[in-house]
Formats: C-alpha cells, structure tokens, sequence
C-alpha cells in the first residue's frame, strides 16, 4: 500500500445547489477506503434560517442540528481500514457567525456549475432565487479563506469538465488533495444508499437512477428575463472560481 493511501485525509467539498454533488457523493462511496457525509450541517442550516425546503421537519427530527456536535462527528476517528472521509458540503450552510476553525484539519476542494443552469433549475423548486441561493458568494468567501491560511490555491473542479472528463477530473482532484486514484471511483450501483440524508427522496430521484457520470445537457445560453439581475451577481463569483479550476485550457 503506498503512502498516500495510508494517509487519512478528511476531504471537504465545497458546492451549491443542483450541481452534481450526489453523484460525487456516490463516486468517493465507491472507494473501499472511503467513508461519505450528506451535507452534516443541513439541519443546522434549516434550523438556523428557518426555511421551507421539502423535508425539513424530516431532516430535522433525524439529523444533528447542534453546530458543535457536528463538528464533533466529522472529525471523529475514521473506522478500521478507512484512510478517507469525504464529506459533501453546500456553501451556504456555513452561516455567519459559525465557528470554522475545524476548517484547518480538512482538506478542502470546491465543485462548481455554470450560474445560469444553476438558477434555471433552481428556479423551478424556488422562484426568485437570490445569490445567496446558489452558495457562490459562500464558496468564494471558503475558497479566499483557505488560499490565505494554507498559502495555496485549492483545487476546484467544474461540473461539466467532470461529467465530459471524468477519468481526468477525478484524477487530478485526487492529486491535489494527495490521494490515491480509484478506478472504482467512475462507476457504481444504481439506487439510494444508508449514507444518504433524510432529505434523498425530496432531491435525489435522478442520480439514484445512475451507474456514473451523465454526460452533459446541451449548454443553455439565453438568460430568462426574471433571471437576468441575479445572473449577473453570480458571474464574477463563478469566473473568480472557474479561473482556478482543474483541466482548465
């Protein structure tokens, strides 16, 4: 077993919403050496801001709602023959005020998609999204953050060089967080998992129906009307993010 595979690492990615993070939840559960998190701060989230999402009095009777405790669990120790935690995180969860200094223990990665497929499909669950709906303004603020403590810039993958690419994405994500590559990582059994929050049969109807990366739909490029002001909010947060990104040109 190589060093690398040897070496825990508690892997946090940092995403939106209606991005392909599921379907990277269910890429590192295919790892033998991996364990997943749904989106540990969710309930919190919910508590917090008092938002309807589908599901809420669900999430919040069956999953810690209590920031400390949270924080707790995700750092926990990693079961016998585990050297991986990876842990699927929404940007916008982390609310002001929120005690981050678990952050210098993680090591941290950031998914991203285009704004404007973001909003379109938002937008069809929650009218009038905001830009803090899309967890961009969020992420840029985490990504900043880790770039000034550790010096470095984190890596960040797009969701649509990953679903074009995902042998390649996967490969260079894996090296920059310092862990071993995994075939197993490209595919995996269809249906819902243990693993999966309360919140799955609100949201995750479509990826429990896969067995890998989807290609992508057709690229949308005309900007709805309704949508147009909070586009433009979100474009300089994405191109800042997009710059950064893996398997860039």
């Amino acid at each position: 077993m190589s060093e690398l595979a040897r070496k825990p690492v508690r892997l946090a990615m940092w995403s939106g919403p209606r991005n392909i993070s599921t379907a990277m939840l269910r890429s590192f559960g295919s790892r033998a050496d991996a364990v997943v998190v749904d989106e540990p701060f969710y309930a919190f989230y919910l508590r917090e801001t008092g938002i309807e999402h589908p599901g809420r009095e669900v999430v919040l009777r069956h999953h810690e709602a209590d920031p400390v405790k949270v924080v707790e669990g995700i750092l926990a120790d990693l079961p016998v023959g585990k050297t991986l935690s990876y842990q699927k995180h929404m940007a916008q969860h982390m609310l002001p005020g929120l005690d981050r200094g678990f952050f210098s223990v993680l090591t941290h990665a950031f998914l991203i998609r285009d704004p404007l497929e973001v909003l379109i499909s938002f937008s069809k669950k929650f009218p009038d999204p905001t830009v803090l709906d899309t967890g961009l303004p969020q992420q840029v603020e985490i990504f900043r953050q880790i770039r000034r403590a550790t010096g470095r810039v984190p890596p960040v993958v797009d969701s649509r060089d990953v679903q074009e690419r995902p042998r390649e994405l996967l490969q260079a994500l894996c090296l920059a967080c310092e862990i071993p590559f995994d075939e197993a990582m490209l595919s995996w059994e269809p249906g819902p998992r243990e693993s999966d929050g309360k919140w799955a049969p609100f949201w995750y109807s479509e990826v429990e129906k896969t067995t890998g990366f989807q290609p992508p739909r057709e690229r949308v490029t005309e900007v709805p009307p309704e949508l147009r002001a909070v586009h433009e909010e979100c474009v300089p947060y994405y191109e800042e993010l997009y710059a950064a990104r893996l398997g860039g040109e």
